[in-house]
Formats: C-alpha cells, structure tokens, sequence
C-alpha cells in the first residue's frame, strides 16, 4: 500500500498495450473522476489492464490505497476470472478495491434477481440451475403465464437475454414460440420452444443459471437506471429502449429500431422521487441484508436497472428489477464523479484513521 502523506488511488479499466502506453488523467472517459479526486488531494493514476501484463499491473496495484475498476464481465470473448483473482490478490494485502469481486459476485450477476424478488423491486421470478429443471419447469410456466423474459448470470449488452412468447399451443415443448434476443440488431425467430431451450443449455454450465421473468408491458415507457454511491442515489437516467420490442418490418425505418438517447437527471429529479425515497429507505438497505453485504463493501457506484411495472389501483407507478450493474458503470451523470471523489476520500479518511 502507498505509505506517502498523499492517497494514491488508481482507476483501472481494460485496453490495449498501447491504451496503457498513452493512458494519462486527461485522455480517457474517466477524465472527471480523476479530476474531482485531484481537488480533493488525492493523486489518481491510471491502470489500464490486460491479461498478459498482469505482473506489471499487480506491482501498480500495491503501491496506492484504493483502487476503482470498471471491467465488463465480458468483452471481446474475455472474461474476468484473471483479473478478479489479482483483485483478490491486492485487497487482501491492504489496498481497498471497488467493487471487490465477491460483491460483484453477489450483486452484477442476474441470480439476484431470484434472492431479491420478495423485495419492492421484484417480480415472479425463478431460476434454473440446471438442464433436467429447466425442461421440466420452464414449459408450463409458459403456457401458464405469458411471454416471459430468460437471462442468463453473467453478461453484458443483451447477450444471453432473450423475451419467449408461445405463437401455437402444444403438448409442453412441441410448441412454437418467438423469441428476441436482446443484442442489437436480433431479428425475431419463429422456432420450436424444444429447440430453443436446447439452445439455451450452453448457459447452464456448472455455476451458471438462468433467471426467468415476466416481460413487463410497459416496457415502451423506457427503462430508468438508478444510480447509486454507495447507498445515496447520485443520478438517473431515463431511456427509451429497443431491446425485446418489435424491431421494424424490412426495409422500415432504420432509426426506429435504435434506442433513444439516456437522459441524465440529478438525484433531486422531481420524476423519480418515489424510487429514489424506496431505492435509499427500504430496497437497498433489504439488499444489503439479504447478500451479508456492509456499508463499506457497497460498490462505490453501482446502478440498479427498473422497467415500469403494472400501475397501483391509485394510478401510481410500481418499478421492477431487471439488472444490477457492479462492473463498470458508465456512462454517468454529472453529479456523480463529485460524489464518487467524496466517498473515496471519505473511505480512506476512515482506514488511515486506523491505521
């Protein structure tokens, strides 16, 4: 760990070689966190990470107090089982690592969906943990309960997200269904649901699972994402979504199946006010309960996707859960990088202290 008067923090990300050769403060999406850490004094530095420079990386690592990763789980077909392993590594010689793999683990994965659905946020959500209960729980659920939406554990930008709808009954998997993958750019398949789910075993590998919703009808009134430091909301944004909706007819309008822009609100945004008072009073602190999570594990920015859910009796909005983001939250709203300087240097005012 550092040991000058000075807090050392590096803010780590992946990238190539020659990413990590020109990495400065001032060249990269990060720009205002460094900046704001900087007012602060505290010095930032950057860490750009690939796997075959995992030694030289460990080294930086050491030598500051905390350490602030944004990492996809997945990207371009590498995962994060070598970097977590180092981030292990480092934090159990002392430096302070946000978001730390095992909260990551607990929280950036869909399973989280099943442990919290008896909280505000949740749904009629179930989970699949292998290929025998898949086959013989999924078919009757969806002749029972209307087109639902499957996830698997752990991915980023629609991968492995798919909405199933039955288009002919049938005796359990003789069935036809059409299903949408989330990624960008899927087209709609009219396939047998047997097919489908044999299609869908390749998520259930050992330790893997898939989680099972309803799709939610108010989905073209856009997702909100619930930006959270540590357990204060910092920021909203509202976006109208394209995934798992209809895509335009062959040769319609290109950019009505582009998702619409994310427009960024302050955490005082007079909209989202009832979220923000469940998000910090009730579902948080419930979360944090039910994973075995503290204070000061909670991610120093983490984000909880909601889609609207049925509205109350009263005509009120109710939000439902459909993904926590732990490994790399960005973009963010403007008010966030102030807050994320301010906690960092709360958390280390707190372990020098004790030093």
């Amino acid at each position: 760990m550092a040991s000058s008067e000075t807090a050392k923090v590096a803010i780590l990300w992946r990238g190539d070689l020659e990413a990590r050769r020109s990495a400065t403060p001032a060249n990269n999406r990060f720009h205002r966190i460094f900046e704001e850490l900087a007012t602060l004094g505290i010095h930032a530095e950057p860490v750009v990470y690939e796997e075959e420079i995992t030694d030289q990386v460990r080294e930086q690592l050491l030598n500051v107090d905390a350490v602030l990763v944004w990492v996809n789980p997945v990207h371009d077909g590498n995962d994060r089982a070598r970097l977590d392993m180092l981030l292990r590594e480092v934090a159990s010689r002392g430096p302070w690592v946000s978001a730390h793999p095992d909260v990551v683990h607990k929280m950036g994965v869909k399973e989280v969906l099943f442990r919290t659905k008896d909280l505000g946020w949740g749904a009629d959500t179930h989970l699949y943990s292998s290929v025998p209960q898949f086959h013989a729980e999924f078919p009757a659920r969806l002749h029972a309960a209307g087109p639902r939406v499957l996830k698997q554990n752990r991915g980023n930008g629609g991968e492995g997200i798919w909405k199933v709808e039955l288009i002919s009954q049938g005796g359990d998997t003789s069935a036809f269904v059409r299903v949408l993958h989330a990624l960008k750019g899927s087209a709609p398949e009219e396939v047998p649901l047997s097919a489908f789910m044999t299609r869908c075993e390749a998520y259930l590998t050992p330790g893997g699972c898939i989680v099972d919703q309803p799709f939610q009808a108010r989905l073209p009134d856009g997702m909100i994402r619930c930006y959270m430091g540590k357990d204060k909301v910092v920021g909203f944004g509202h976006q109208f979504i394209k995934a798992l909706m209809q895509p335009p007819p062959e040769g319609g309008d290109h950019d009505c199946a582009q998702p619409g822009p994310r427009m960024m609100h302050s955490a005082s945004a007079e909209p989202f006010q009832a979220l923000k008072t469940k998000m910090e009073r009730e579902w948080t602190p419930q979360m944090m309960d039910l994973l075995g999570i503290d204070s000061d594990a909670l991610p120093i920015i983490w984000d909880a996707d909601f889609l609207y859910g049925p509205r109350t009796k009263s005509g009120d909005d109710t939000f439902v859960l459909c993904e926590i983001n732990v490994s790399s939250v960005f973009p963010i709203p403007d008010q966030a990088p102030e807050a994320i300087a301010r906690l960092v240097s709360e958390r280390l005012s707190g372990i020098r202290q004790y030093r």
